[in-house]
């Protein structure tokens, strides 16, 4: 067979693969060739609605949306395509209160982002869009730099610009397989030769999760059907030319002005099909599938309630085509952990609008190694094993396309594909009143409902009923003893010679600490920016036991796997599933643990920060004593076959000291409490230790030339340029993080942490603020559209000496 070269080999003529290969060949990258299996456009991007909005849940995906607006800004004057980018602005009708209190959440969020929206009148919202009834309306959100785009027109011009310089693009030429070695694909098998390339793209949207079985990857995203319509022109077409686009998030719609004065309207309803689930039909190019007027009528009706000229004109088209998914809703973007070479970059629901900016960032993954915003939210590593199986990913990407415009509460859960991970205290714990999240698939404890309250999560946008619960286990923390099962922490053992020297790499501080050592880490980049935090316990010379968050163990394992060198005799091996974990903690820990174990407790033999062999009854326990929630404690790593065991003795022997179990919840507010920090949030790849207040985990002398070394030296000598500050409140403030900060009229930073601290009784909120603000007053919190006055802190608001925790 032929053979062919490509240094960046992109799979997919879609919108994605197109941006991919524009931004690798317009920043100078050579042999950039893209496969696309039939001609551009022709699987989900030229039958897309083609709305552009930008605000997401995230600040980094909202900035990478923003990016694509100032990519089609420019590109019609770069390339001379049109493509008929209206930037006229979105529109979100608010319906109900909570919808407006949603309105005024999401306008808080976005000036936190840097972009505007704004809260209007239903009158103003006629004004925009006269097609409304605003009778009924609380008032709408708008955002002026929103727009609507022709999908397929647009993303001819990204392939034009991307030729332009110099990238090629090869139109009928289909994957078939690939040969790998040694973890890299080497070779990627065509219908017109095999190609070998340095980078592999996977862009091949519906298609990915096929030619991933082919690599033996269970490819986290799919496609569902979705249907929308579009109308015969409306009696005045003048009226429809300048309109914004709309949401009507009530009523599950959107709306699209269309060329020739029609409109697209179109929805998203419960029970929509799955597509592709026992695999795609090989002739599937640029088709459409059948409609189904009976499931779209209910959306019609919704519609028509706010928008009555619908009754009034006739349907011209039904499009009812298949759109990617992911398992959660989100892109699958980065590198798979699995290969050196391959880059995902796939399951993107809202690729017109994430394609600009989703390319960029691509890119810079490749050359830079990692792209300019953290995109952790959007991360492939945040998925499990479980996320790409038919069973799961099918059932929660229908629910999740179900909920795309219905209303969800801060903390609101999934209810589909559920029960896969159960620590062996679940049904235990069901049984005394758990209320259970989901993360990573395990079953977690949020709090506990007490006898005669239903175990039902109670959410709300000002005062979830769960408030009041989570804050009695609080109490219990703080006063006397409590246990958290926290069995779904991700866990590695990593062992054989040379491992040390790694760890001294990869960690900001000494990793050469005596067996029995249990070490607090930041795993840095070259930038400074950390990758990891995690505890490391130290069980023999080149032998360290490993553990992180419950989402964060693929992430973290594979920032790890790709530092140790190759052949070297180093083994990271995952043993979550070894040893559930059971943190006791609270100023009775050390009493009820003794009562049980044969063994010397006392704070003179085993003190903070160390790891021993212990017994509890007759059950073999690795006791860290370290934690999350600011008190006396240890977490007891046991063989998962004793879990029940040590449980039951545990709770047993505390009865006389009111010993409770206590859920995710009430840590969450015990380490706000303490200024512990939560990586994703508080800290991440682009944020450094110094910045974070972290410094003190950073040795420049005993760690060593660990990655980013010299950045944190220069940021520990001259200090930051930011960093982050606490800041409370006497009220209680209905708070869940992304709120603006603000200092007079200018927003300053956003909220990554916010919660109300029981034992202070203050709300607690973590910005980060630059340097030329440090010693200012006066600042305020956006919290649904009205401003509240905080103070800003020095140091952890709980035991900051470290009293209770050393005790």
């Amino acid at each position: 067979m032929a053979k062919h070269a490509a240094k960046h080999l992109i799979v997919g003529g879609g919108i994605i693969g197109c941006s991919t290969a524009y931004h690798l060949a317009r920043n100078g990258e050579k042999d950039v060739v893209l496969l696309e299996r039939a001609h551009l456009t022709e699987g989900a991007t030229w039958h897309a609605a083609g709305l552009v909005g930008q605000l997401r849940s995230s600040r980094n995906t909202t900035r990478m949306l923003q990016k694509s607006v100032a990519m089609y800004d420019r590109l019609e004057a770069e390339t001379g395509m049109a493509f008929d980018w209206k930037k006229v602005g979105s529109l979100r009708l608010a319906a109900t209160r909570e919808r407006m209190l949603e309105a005024k959440r999401l306008a808080t969020m976005a000036r936190s982002f840097g972009l505007e929206m704004n809260i209007i009148s239903p009158d103003e919202a006629y004004d925009l869009f006269p097609l409304i009834d605003p009778a009924g309306l609380e008032g709408a959100a708008f955002i002026p730099s929103d727009g609507h785009v022709d999908p397929a027109s647009l993303c001819q011009a990204i392939a034009h610009a991307a030729r332009q310089d110099g990238a090629t693009i090869r139109q009928g030429v289909e994957v078939l397989d690939f040969e790998v070695r040694d973890g890299r694909i080497t070779r990627v098998m065509t219908s017109e030769g095999g190609y070998e390339a340095e980078v592999v793209v996977l862009a091949a949207g519906m298609w990915s999760r096929e030619l991933g079985r082919k690599l033996g990857l269970r490819v986290p995203a799919c496609a569902v059907e979705h249907q929308y319509i579009v109308t015969e022109p409306l009696s005045d077409p003048e009226m429809v030319k300048n309109l914004p686009s709309m949401r009507d998030p009530e009523r599950l719609v959107y709306y699209k002005p269309d060329a020739g004065g029609r409109m697209v309207v179109g929805g998203y309803e419960d029970d929509t099909l799955p597509f592709g689930d026992r695999g795609i039909p090989g002739d599937f190019v640029r088709q459409l599938l059948p409609d189904d007027l009976d499931r779209f009528a209910p959306l019609a009706e919704l519609a028509a309630q706010v928008t009555p000229v619908l009754n009034e004109v006739g349907i011209r088209q039904v499009i009812n085509g298949p759109i990617p998914y992911s398992a959660d809703g989100d892109f699958v973007m980065g590198w798979a952990p699995e290969f050196d070479n391959l880059m995902m970059a796939t399951g993107f629901l809202y690729g017109i609008a994430a394609g600009g900016g989703a390319g960029e960032m691509i890119a810079e993954w490749i050359v830079e190694g990692r792209p300019s915003l953290d995109l952790w939210p959007l991360d492939v590593r945040r998925f499990g094993p479980h996320h790409g199986t038919r069973a799961f990913m099918y059932p929660r990407a229908i629910e999740h396309y179900a909920h795309h415009y219905k209303m969800r509460y801060p903390g609101q859960e999934a209810n589909s594909a559920r029960g896969l991970r159960r620590s062996p205290l679940h049904d235990t714990l069901k049984s005394k009143g758990a209320v259970f999240g989901f993360k990573n698939g395990w079953e977690r404890p949020l709090w506990f409902a007490p006898e005669g309250v239903e175990p039902v999560d109670q959410l709300d946008f000002l005062d979830p009923g769960w408030h009041r619960f989570a804050a009695e286990e609080h109490r219990i923390v703080r006063e006397s003893v409590a246990l958290i099962d926290q069995t779904s922490f991700a866990k590695f053992e990593m062992f054989g010679p040379g491992t040390l020297d790694v760890l001294q790499r990869l960690a900001a501080c000494n990793m050469d600490r005596p067996v029995g050592s249990v070490i607090y880490a930041q795993l840095c980049n070259e930038h400074g920016g950390i990758e990891a935090d995690l505890t490391v316990t130290r069980l023999g010379p080149d032998h360290f036991y490993i553990v992180t968050g419950s989402g964060f163990g693929t992430h973290d394992s594979d920032w790890i796997r790709r530092h140790i060198p190759k052949s070297s005799g180093i083994h990271l091996i995952e043993v979550t599933s070894a040893r559930a974990v059971i943190n006791i903690c609270g100023p009775k820990a050390r009493d009820v643990l003794q009562k049980v174990s044969e063994e010397d407790l006392s704070n003179a033999v085993f003190p903070f920060g160390t790891a021993r062999e212990i017994t509890v009854g007759a059950a073999p326990v690795r006791a860290v004593r370290i934690g999350f929630v600011g008190e006396l404690g240890w977490e007891l790593h046991i063989p998962m076959e004793f879990a029940a065991y040590v449980y039951e003795t545990l709770w047993e022997a505390g009865a006389p000291y009111r010993i409770r179990d206590v859920g995710y919840r009430a840590i969450d507010s015990l380490r706000l409490e303490k200024g512990y920090l939560y990586w994703s949030g508080d800290i991440s790849p682009d944020s450094t230790p110094v910045e974070a207040g972290l410094g003190f985990r950073v040795h420049l002398k005993s760690g060593g030339p660990f990655l980013g070394r010299d950045v944190l030296a220069r940021q520990k000598e001259n200090g930051p340029d930011r960093r982050l500050c606490t800041f409370v409140s006497d009220a209680k403030l209905p708070l869940f993080g992304g709120e603006a900060i603000l200092l007079g009229d200018q927003v300053v930073s956003l909220a990554t942490s916010t919660g109300f601290g029981h034992t202070v009784g203050q709300s607690i909120l973590f910005g980060y603020l630059e340097r030329e603000l440090w010693d200012e007053t006066g600042f305020e919190v956006e919290v649904f559209g009205e401003r509240h006055s905080i103070t800003k802190t020095v140091g952890p608001l709980y035991d900051p000496t470290n009293e209770r925790l050393k005790a």
